[in-house]
């Protein structure tokens, strides 16, 4: 069982009161306005604990590091701003992907990514 710490309440914090996947270093941006002398490696330790535990999820993106989220949302997708990079959760899916799989394959899963601005940075452009 982990220690129970200012720093980690900050890192679970962080993820409760933001609605999109976080990087670390988000993570230890939005972590030092309640912890100044949070680390890196703190954020990363408390990750990976999270992660282990079932609260958190990876979020991975081709070509990317991984970024987190909190476990539990559904099914969903995302989206990539160009700009800013920030990903965001996209509600729901378009449908069944079955009918696209060649002749004879059995889908099983699918990951939706969508790239472009967000709507901070398309109106700032």
């Amino acid at each position: 069982m982990e220690r129970k710490t200012r720093q980690r309440d900050a890192i679970r914090q962080v993820f409760e009161g933001t609605p999109r996947p976080l990087g670390p270093f988000e993570v230890l941006e939005a972590g030092r306005a309640q912890v100044t002398g949070l680390g890196i490696a703190t954020v990363y330790r408390a990750i990976n604990s999270l992660v282990d535990t079932g609260w958190l999820v990876p979020v991975e993106l081709p070509g990317e590091a991984p970024r987190y989220e909190r476990a539990g949302a559904g099914h969903h997708h995302h989206f990539r701003c160009r700009t800013c990079t920030r990903v965001f959760e996209i509600e729901g899916c378009p449908g069944d992907f079955a009918a696209l799989a060649p002749p004879g394959f059995q889908l099983e899963s699918h990951e939706i990514v969508l790239y472009g601005q967000c709507a901070r940075c398309a109106t700032t452009a």
